[in-house]
């Protein structure tokens, strides 16, 4: 039979018909574009003359981009590792609960969020305030829970006042107190409409022989020239659970209380003759929360906005995968007496091994692009230290103009890549053989 005949010819022309097309775009978009770069990258950066390898020697010696290349280790390290474990058991619990495919819907639908709007949400989840963010209400929530932040965080004693520093933030009356001689206490630096809700009008306290009595309270009223500093008006407020203490001279505490709705007070007869002091705790500043997106945090913040989004994918792939684990196997194992976690370990694990494989792989070659999600979540102020290798490449082409530099470093996330993805085709090659 004669091959090369007109229509093989015909048959030729029409396949290069229907790839050209797709040829035109990937030389376009894929090739071009690499190969640009490439030149680029030995180009100095005003285009004026080769430039030699100085671009890819300032990828080590500029603290920015090692910075990045540091957290993009990280990065490759860490998230794709824990979206994978998290996708793993998410796969294997949804088969034990009834409605494990409502339960995979919504851990899936992050991932119709666009890069975008995830790191929108999740800015305002790390919002330092804890009235806006997320993290910290509950973070401050669980705080308060065990340790009491104060009410009066500004408070202080005025002018000509009885009170007086003693340091660490505590204030302690200059003279000794008597009983029957009621003790005044007056501070200020809390706004009227900052004092708690449960304060009531203050009132001057009665004189008691047997113990020492006293009132503290917000001396101040609205309006020049108003009340009398150092004494109880009209439409002053109390500082409701004031704590007080009486010490003696060697520091020791003979007697705690804490102030009523109105600010007064009784101590027993222990405390005639001592100093009375208020506390550190009174005035300390309440708790704000963490500094998620500070230095120190922010990379691990951004990277659980990534595994977020991605755990879901993980998890409907690796689904995929143990619907095609052998049910006679995970029985025969059960009936021979193994553990739920010794079935999952020594037989669920090596089963979806190749599924795993994907899911890591896959997801290694999406962090090393990562972009959106640290441009977006990491402030300004904190951006250096997210900074990874794509956004790098983003600054240094845009904000630095060093088209140079930002090619070299598109080229230095394509040999990253390029090693990852050789050994997915092998693998799948491996795959493809049995």
């Amino acid at each position: 039979m004669r091959r090369g005949g007109p229509r093989s010819s015909g048959r030729w022309l029409v396949a290069t018909a229907f790839l050209l097309p797709a040829v035109v775009l990937l030389g376009a978009l894929v090739v071009y574009p690499i190969c640009y770069s490439l030149v680029r990258s030995f180009v100095s950066d005003d285009g004026g003359g080769f430039a030699g390898f100085d671009n890819y020697r300032e990828l080590f010696t500029d603290d920015g981009i090692r910075t990045a290349l540091r957290n993009n280790v990280f990065w490759v390290v860490a998230a794709p590792a824990v979206a994978t474990a998290l996708g793993l058991v998410f796969a294997v619990l949804t088969e034990r609960i009834r409605w494990g495919t409502a339960f995979k819907l919504v851990l899936f639908m992050p991932m119709a969020i666009s890069m975008l709007a995830a790191g929108i949400i999740f800015r305002l989840v790390y919002d330092q305030d804890p009235d806006r963010g997320v993290a910290n209400a509950v973070w401050v929530g669980v705080h308060d829970t065990f340790a009491e932040s104060s009410a009066f965080p500004k408070a202080h004693p005025g002018r000509d006042s009885p009170l007086r520093e003693a340091g660490g933030g505590a204030f302690v009356t200059r003279e000794p107190v008597r009983a029957g001689e009621p003790v005044v206490l007056p501070l200020v630096g809390v706004a009227p409409d900052a004092m708690p809700g449960d304060a009531r009008a203050a009132r001057a306290a009665g004189a008691d022989p047997a113990r020492v009595t006293g009132t503290t309270w917000q001396d101040f009223t609205r309006g020049r020239g108003v009340g009398t500093l150092g004494g109880v008006d009209g439409g002053e407020f109390g500082y409701p659970g004031m704590r007080i203490e009486a010490v003696r001279g060697d520091g020791s505490v003979v007697a705690r209380t804490t102030a009523a709705a109105d600010g007064t007070f009784v101590l027993p007869a222990a405390a005639d003759g001592t100093h009375l002091r208020l506390p550190a705790d009174n005035f300390r500043e309440p708790y704000r929360g963490v500094d998620w997106l500070g230095p120190a945090l922010v990379t691990p913040a951004v990277i659980v906005a990534y595994v977020w989004m991605w755990a879901g994918f993980a998890m409907v792939l690796i689904a995929a995968g143990l619907a095609s684990v052998p049910r006679e196997l995970l029985e025969a194992a059960r009936v021979d007496g193994a553990t739920e976690w010794q079935v999952f370990r020594r037989i669920t694990v090596p089963l979806l091994a190749p599924v795993l494989a994907v899911v890591l792989v896959t997801l290694m070659i999406n962090v090393l692009k990562v972009f959106d999600l640290v441009y977006i979540i990491a402030p300004g102020s904190s951006q250096d230290d997210a900074n990874v290798l794509a956004l790098q490449l983003y600054r240094s082409a845009f904000s630095d103009g060093r088209p140079g530099v930002a090619s070299a470093i598109s080229v230095l996330l394509l040999l990253l890549v390029i090693p990852v993805m050789v050994f997915n085709i092998r693998r799948l090659r491996r795959e493809g053989r049995r």
